[in-house]
């Protein structure tokens, strides 16, 4: 039988996942291996310098340089408040003094007599990392992080926007092919992730965030709809960042298109459960997809669940079509020619026919489409 390897979206009612955190800089991993860790728990924690200002203190003073160094009245290394006195001179006798405030809080960094310039280094900035997902840790990257472990669902999404959040679950539509629109929402769903079907309305957007919903699963979103709620055009950079009071997923696409049966039946059989949720999206190279992560620690899965051969595609998988004039559409792969084929633009490449829904069939490049895995 032909097989093709093809990137693609991953949709598994059960797999083992396993997500790596991992600080900025070196700092302390504040958990051991084997340890059950909670998604809000913080398994490692480091501190960020400090932003620095620089002080022209010779400027300030009215002094040479080389004189600054013996009007300080703080070391380096001392710790400042904002508007303290920091160096001070005198002239005429002593009778008049000129002094130079600290223009921040923190510690001396250097003091310097060729510049003339002192700079002021402002408190570290903490930063923690938390586990994401409830699991065990299966490794421990001294110094670095954890790597946290555990069944779950596993479902990704083609584009998301926003961060890592935790919530429950919640259908707030009957069916794949329903429009979630701010009607639906209500403060039912505040703290928790509301599941759609078809579409997201940029309403139900605004709405989600005034209710406090902490997520959004939707099949399609309008891309007008996207430049409103962002307030801008988003390019190809990495998404993920967005501070806007809610996280994002949507599965199939841009524009109203009806969330995969599969997918929507899965969310649904998990209604109710605890998920972590990713908005982070690159399109680029380094892929990144949105995801969702339903842990299942009450099962374990098989190898074959696990994920063993994942990106292999063959006869009788399924996959969605990412180019016009299918774009969107999904289907099941019925041939695998080996033999490379011309296509309209009269280039020879590899090909495969696939099977739609309504029973119609096209032969389409294997670069236009990604494998759904489960």
């Amino acid at each position: 039988m032909a097989h093709a390897y093809t990137p693609g979206l991953r949709v598994a009612e059960l797999t083992v996942v396993r997500k790596e955190r991992r600080l900025p800089l070196p700092g302390e991993v504040l958990v051991k291996l084997g340890a059950h860790v909670k998604a809000a728990q913080v398994v490692a924690r480091t501190e960020l310098p400090g932003n620095v200002e620089s002080v022209n203190v010779a400027n300030r003073l009215g002094v040479p340089p080389e004189d600054v160094p013996q009007c300080m009245l703080k070391k380096e290394g001392d710790s400042i408040e904002k508007g303290e006195v920091i160096a001070q001179s005198k002239s005429f006798f002593g009778l008049f003094k000129s002094s130079c405030q600290a223009t921040v809080t923190g510690t001396v960094e250097t003091v310097s007599s060729v510049t003339g310039q002192v700079l002021l280094r402002e408190p570290p900035l903490p930063v923690e990392v938390r586990a994401y997902v409830d699991g065990i840790v299966a490794d421990v990257l001294p110094g670095e992080g954890v790597v946290v472990e555990t069944p779950a669902t596993f479902i990704q999404g083609i584009f998301g926007i926003g961060g890592e959040i935790q919530g429950q679950l919640v259908m707030v539509v009957a069916s794949a092919d329903e429009i979630l629109d701010a009607d639906r929402l209500t403060e039912a769903v505040r703290g928790k992730v509301a599941v759609g079907g078809s579409l997201v309305t940029a309403a139900a957007i605004r709405k989600a965030i005034a209710v406090g919903a902490k997520g959004i699963l939707a099949g399609g979103l309008h891309d007008k709809d996207l430049r409103e709620f962002l307030g801008y055009d988003l390019g190809v950079a990495i998404t993920g960042n967005e501070d806007k009071g809610v996280t994002l997923i949507v599965t199939e696409g841009f524009g109203k298109i009806r969330m995969a049966e599969a997918t929507f039946n899965l969310l649904k059989r998990c209604e109710g459960m605890e998920c972590s949720m990713n908005g982070a999206t690159q399109i680029r190279a380094g892929v990144i997809r949105p995801e969702v992560v339903i842990p299942r620690q009450d099962k374990q899965p098989t190898n074959e669940e696990a994920g063993e051969g994942a990106g292999n595609m063959v006869v009788g998988s399924q996959v969605r079509v990412i180019r016009e004039p299918y774009f969107g559409r999904l289907g099941t792969v019925s041939l695998l020619p080996s033999e490379l084929q011309r296509i309209e633009s009269e280039t020879m490449v590899r090909v495969l026919e696939v099977r739609f829904g309504d029973g119609t069939q096209a032969i389409i490049p294997r670069a236009n489409v990604e494998l759904i895995e489960k």
